[in-house]
């Protein structure tokens, strides 16, 4: 070896010795580990590459909102209104004629997307959004399609988007949840499955919020104790915490390590969650920019855990499905969209203000769309709704990496079927990975004897709207 490539190599070696001592000492390293408990697993980690995407919000409009009403607009519906469609697929329920919408499409941007009265406050940021018109699911059944577009299967139980998103990244707060799901007075359909951990630790599920209250007892139940106080608090922990690590010696048990996490992350939540959800905080003429409504006040709380350091942030529409507009879609589908219309672009003006949208990635859709058909009731009559339709939808993403003022794919002239381009869920997954800084393909955990990992066997990056 020359004397040249013996000083190369030693200044290399000397180089990672030093980064790693570094890495160690920051606690950040590129895989989780679980034996140092809840401080090492939330830990933050780095991706495998640099991400332009650091946290993520993601607005679920559970129960399937209607493509060819909101970001896809289809004008041969109107020319056929009332007549057989060319192609009518087979859904859940029978359906009838080409059912035009009873909304108006107009451009909005430099980008001039179409974009539906209905979300026309949203449309003002049409040129910071990838509308996605080419999503593909697998079943028309709210069950399945949940699992999937949450967790990546609509059979097995898996963990979910944010479970995974927290086991590569961890959490840059110790004292709030990194994964947090908000339902406005209740559960969606499948409860607490669309944000399980699965096979994961259990540290890494979301965290459910109701936000339909205001008080912080009431919004995070337990989150004072009314019988100690925090010094008293911390004793009796660290007493728990020594007979469990005793009883944990002998074995390996990742369900008392997400027990003993969890009394850890809600003493420490004391600290900080009261301030984090307590909105009033916020100035007047930002709580009015959000509106005063459900959805203003979680989506308000949404980007104050955020900035944070909150690595996932969830947020559904309502308990059960309530996007299911099989009737009355006109009426149903604007009340619900006058919801949150202003809300997200609230957040949107907010987080581009803040600086904030540039590494944060939101989100925009449901478990599938709607039929182009007008839906039936049991006497053949047109219900004036929309069936469910998994052949091809639309869903939107913004902020972190993503493109601009672009449009991926395409239904056919009736918008009932992908066929330019189209995008699974398992290509929806991977590419909300890569912005992460995640080869989707890398990202695994070891479970019964193989490698698992969110997109399966599937998936590839949508390229088209990486900024």
């Amino acid at each position: 070896m020359s004397r040249r490539s013996l000083l190369q190599r030693s200044a290399l070696g000397l180089g990672a010795l030093g980064l790693g001592d570094l890495f160690s000492a920051q606690k950040v390293y590129a895989g989780p580990s679980l034996e140092g408990g809840a401080g090492d697993a939330l830990a933050t980690k780095l991706p495998h590459f640099p991400g332009k995407a650091k946290r993520v919000i993601h607005f679920f409009l559970n129960g399937g909102p209607s493509q060819v009403d909101t970001f896809d607009p289809k004008p041969a519906l109107l020319k056929y209104a009332g007549q057989p469609a060319p192609e009518n697929l087979t859904t859940e329920r029978k359906t009838g004629a080409a059912f035009p919408s009873p909304f108006k499409f107009q451009k909005y941007g430099q980008s001039g997307i179409e974009v539906s009265e209905l979300f026309s406050r949203t449309a003002q940021h049409i040129d910071d959004i990838a509308v996605i018109r080419s999503m593909v699911a697998q079943v028309p059944n709210h069950e399945p399609s949940l699992m999937l577009m949450n967790c990546g299967d609509s059979v097995l139980s898996r963990p979910s988007v944010g479970a995974w998103v927290m086991y590569g990244l961890g959490t840059e707060n110790q004292n709030l949840p990194g994964f947090v799901a908000m339902c406005p007075s209740g559960l969606p359909i499948k409860d607490s499955e669309n944000w399980q951990s699965g096979f994961l630790p259990g540290i890494f599920q979301g965290t459910f919020i109701d936000p339909q209250h205001t008080e912080i007892d009431k919004l995070i139940e337990n989150i004072r104790s009314p019988h100690a106080t925090q010094a008293v608090q911390r004793r009796q922990l660290d007493l728990l915490r020594s007979l469990n690590a005793e009883h944990r010696e002998p074995r390996v048990d990742a369900r008392l390590d997400a027990r003993i996490q969890s009394f850890e992350m809600a003493f420490r939540m004391q600290m900080e969650a009261a301030d984090a959800f307590d909105i009033a905080r916020e100035p007047q003429y930002i709580r009015e920019s959000y509106g005063n409504g459900v959805h203003g006040r979680q989506t308000l709380i949404a980007r104050r855990l955020l900035e944070r350091g909150v690595r996932y942030v969830q947020l559904w529409h309502g308990a059960g499905q309530p996007w299911d507009h099989h009737a009355q879609i006109e009426q149903n589908h604007r009340k619900l969209a006058a919801e949150i219309d202003q809300p997200i672009a609230a957040l949107l003006t907010d987080l581009k203000q803040r600086g904030m949208l540039e590494d944060t990635l939101v989100i925009w859709g449901g478990e599938f769309g709607r039929t182009p058909t007008v839906e039936l009731d049991g006497n053949g009559k047109s219900a004036l709704g929309r069936d469910h339709n998994h052949y091809g939808f639309t869903v939107w993403m913004a902020g972190g990496g993503i493109r601009g003022g672009t449009i991926h794919g395409a239904t056919d002239d009736f918008g009932f079927k992908a066929v330019k381009d189209p995008v699974s869920v398992h290509d929806f997954h991977a590419t909300i990975l890569h912005l992460l800084g995640f080869d989707h393909e890398r990202l695994t955990y070891r479970y019964a004897g193989r490698d698992f990992r969110l997109t399966d066997v599937h998936g590839q990056v949508v390229r088209s709207i990486l900024a």
